[in-house]
């Protein structure tokens, strides 16, 4: 991949997937039988690590444990489980990265679908990736003297609006509110803000950056 996946990149994606599946009318009530949700996301990024990065360190059997709660799982769940697996790798990861774990969890939910519920998935019903929206915005270049205070400070873009933050020469770190470690942003790796969650930018050296506004989620942005 031409993206070097990370643990930490692993960690980011599984802890804003759970959080919106736990909250989630259709998938939250079949995942509240987890008691333990530290422990279970450190199993996850387990199993991630192992599919992506080839590192074995997952020892379990994912299908056995979900097999245990068949009579809670319904086909639909599997292409509400993709939508919102497409949500977060296509905001905190690379393009290309995003599209190979979407692949992988697409035969994850294939097999499941067919072995819990003995349905195939309907290809059509499996989210495909949308076409790339135009921003309605575009910042002035701003440097290390001339970017505003007000980016460095905490704050949140306005319900509905989507930023991109994009870095054409130097390094600038971006700090998201639930995620523990900053994103380093350089040339080719930008990042998506999404609404009414805070965030700032912290300088690491010279730099010169744009900020792009949308009007809805942002995609294929690492093509510009």
């Amino acid at each position: 991949m031409t993206h070097q996946l990370t643990e930490a990149d692993i960690s980011r994606v599984l802890a804003r997937f759970y959080d919106r599946v736990r909250a989630d009318e259709q998938l939250g009530p079949v995942f509240q039988v987890v008691e333990d949700w530290n422990e279970h996301l450190t199993r996850l990024s387990e199993f991630w690590s192992s599919m992506m990065l080839t590192t074995g360190r997952y020892k379990g059997n994912p299908l056995s444990m979900h097999l245990v709660h068949a009579e809670k799982i319904q086909p639909a769940m599997f292409i509400r489980w993709l939508e919102l697996w497409h949500q977060a790798t296509d905001e905190l990861l690379p393009t290309q990265t995003a599209r190979e774990m979407q692949a992988k969890a697409k035969t994850i939910a294939a097999r499941f679908s067919l072995m819990i519920c003995g349905e195939k998935l309907i290809a059509d019903a499996v989210p495909q990736p949308p076409t790339a929206p135009t921003p309605y915005r575009i910042s002035s270049l701003f440097d290390e003297t001339t970017l505003p205070r007000a980016l460095l400070g905490a704050h949140a873009l306005k319900a509905g609006t989507w930023g991109i933050v994009r870095v054409e020469e130097g390094q600038v770190r971006y700090r998201e509110d639930g995620i523990s470690s900053p994103r380093l942003l350089e040339p080719g790796t930008p990042a998506i803000i999404p609404p009414e969650i805070s965030h700032n930018l912290e300088l690491a050296g010279p730099v010169k950056l744009r900020v792009e506004f949308h009007d809805r989620r942002p995609v294929e942005i690492y093509q510009h």
